[in-house]
């Protein structure tokens, strides 16, 4: 469409040439192996050539018309999901019916949103038109886009109306692409791992979830963990991890677009593979909503929300962290706050902190429609370590209306935003912690006992002391995973989201 690679993007030769018209107008149209383009032809200038004007298409304009001046217009096949014949049949008539010409489904970007836009090139000639059809199936059918997809199906999400909404609006959309699925509805948390573990995924060309977060959560951990195992990895260790073999999303348009994901251990054994982790304000305020599910969704994260600020509290902590672009001098001796797999040495920041948030992307939510991390990027390596210290409850309050203000750019002392490849924390209320063993054991009304509840992609973990004893630890691996969709990076406001508060 308009992004700088389309308009560079050479069409190729011409494979196909036909009169059409779109809606009254008739069009000199040409197919190459790339795209389709089509000019108006006026009495004066009967192919066209002298209007060059490239229009854009739209919901509002499929025909890529510029008000009064009609140019031409270009739609790239890897755009076009779908081709039909269009036909005219009376009420009820499911099959024949006199032919009208060609209809192009495709996807138009609208800001961050993928919209369907068709198009349609009308002639009355059947034989015209087969062979527009024929010919359009085969380069279509060529373009690396999926071709069978495993699709998970969580019951329980959307008000309990995923299934229908599968049903209604996306099943649709597969075979109208001829794409095959294969579905699982699942019906219990771990469910998804369990199918991805056990099943072959060598028939597959991606996986499709519907689902919350969690959901996209586990599918996501579940095929990262499948690679490892493939590749005879040891599953307890999130170094160098490899990358999932097949890319996860909803409604696949044939675009690719990796993104990076985070590895949670503690104790040099796997926890799990997600994208954000939140502990602190963000863990409690998630832990006392799950106390709470007898409300109503909207209801629970309000009163959690509410009622962990009113007891907001801080938790003392040893938070270690590598900073990006830190060089490693060669030669020099390791210490013990030197990384084993990088040979980087460890930032410390020991502390008392209200909130520590880790995110590998943006995290958009409804209260903070920027995102929880703006400056975050899905492919550059790197993940934002948010800290906020101790400060009063106003100043905290202040903090977190900043999220819902697009405009409020200030900055407040006591919260610290870094680019960090890795972070340790070791809470220093856990039973048996180095140099804090007369510390009484942690704990709250709002947490589990010798437990500190994390908020990891918007599922509770609890980490109880007898496993995370002295330290969590998050790395993040540079385009671990790949989903369908374009290129996210170019669009005016990132489009990864989540629930984490």
């Amino acid at each position: 469409m308009k992004t700088e690679k389309r308009e560079h993007e050479e069409p190729g030769s011409v494979l196909l040439r036909g009169i059409f018209k779109l809606g009254k107008i008739s069009h000199d149209v040409l197919l190459t192996s790339t795209s389709v383009s089509w000019t108006p032809i006026t009495p004066d200038n009967p192919t066209g050539y002298r209007l060059v004007t490239m229009a854009a298409i739209s919901p509002d304009n499929p025909t890529g018309e510029q008000g009064s001046e009609r140019g031409s217009h270009r739609v790239w096949l890897r755009d076009v999901f779908a081709v039909k014949v269009k036909r005219r049949r009376a009420a009820g008539q499911q099959t024949g019916g006199a032919v009208l010409g060609l209809c192009l489904f495709c996807s138009h970007r609208t800001g961050n949103t993928l919209q369907e836009v068709r198009t349609h090139l009308l002639n009355t000639s059947l034989s015209l038109c087969h062979t527009w059809v024929t010919q359009l199936t085969q380069l279509l059918t060529v373009l690396p886009r999926p071709k069978q997809l495993k699709v998970f199906i969580n019951p329980g999400s959307h008000k309990k109306q995923s299934v229908l909404i599968y049903r209604e609006h996306i099943a649709p959309l597969f075979r109208m692409a001829d794409i095959h699925t294969d579905i699982t509805i699942t019906e219990r948390k771990g469910h998804i791992l369990m199918v991805v573990k056990e099943c072959s995924l060598t028939q597959y060309d991606g996986v499709v979830c519907v689902g919350g977060d969690g959901t996209v959560a586990e599918l996501a951990h579940a095929l990262v963990l499948r690679a490892q195992l493939e590749s005879q990895r040891d599953p307890d260790c999130d170094l160098n991890p490899v990358q999932a073999t097949l890319p996860l999303g909803i409604i696949p348009a044939g675009h690719l677009q990796q993104v990076d994901m985070c590895s949670f251990s503690s104790l040099g054994r796997l926890l799990t593979f997600g994208f954000s982790a939140m502990f602190g304000f963000g863990g409690r305020s998630l832990a006392l909503a799950e106390r709470n599910r007898w409300m109503p969704p909207s209801q629970r994260r309000d009163y959690a929300l509410a009622k962990t600020v009113a007891s907001l509290r801080p938790e003392e902590c040893h938070l270690s962290f590598l900073p990006v672009n830190q060089k490693h001098k060669s030669g020099k001796r390791r210490s013990k706050e030197q990384d084993a797999a990088t040979g980087l040495s460890w930032e410390t920041k020991p502390g008392v902190y209200l909130s520590i948030s880790i995110m590998s992307i943006p995290s958009l939510t409804p209260h903070a429609p920027r995102g929880l991390a703006p400056n975050t990027r899905l492919t550059n390596g790197s993940a934002e370590l948010i800290t906020v210290g101790n400060a009063s409850r106003s100043e905290f309050i202040r903090h977190l209306k900043r999220y819902s203000c697009p405009d409020e750019q200030s900055s407040l002392s006591f919260v610290e935003t870094r680019s960090v490849t890795a972070v340790k924390l070791r809470p220093y209320g856990l039973v048996g912690s180095p140099g804090k063993g007369e510390k009484e054991e942690a704990t709250s009304g709002d947490d589990s006992e010798g437990s500190f509840p994390w908020n990891i992609d918007g599922e509770l973990v609890e980490m109880a002391h007898e496993v995370v004893v002295r330290f969590s630890v998050f790395r993040v691996h540079s385009r671990l995973i790949s989903l369908y969709g374009e290129d996210v990076e170019k669009v005016d406001s990132p489009v990864m989201s989540c629930s984490c508060i």
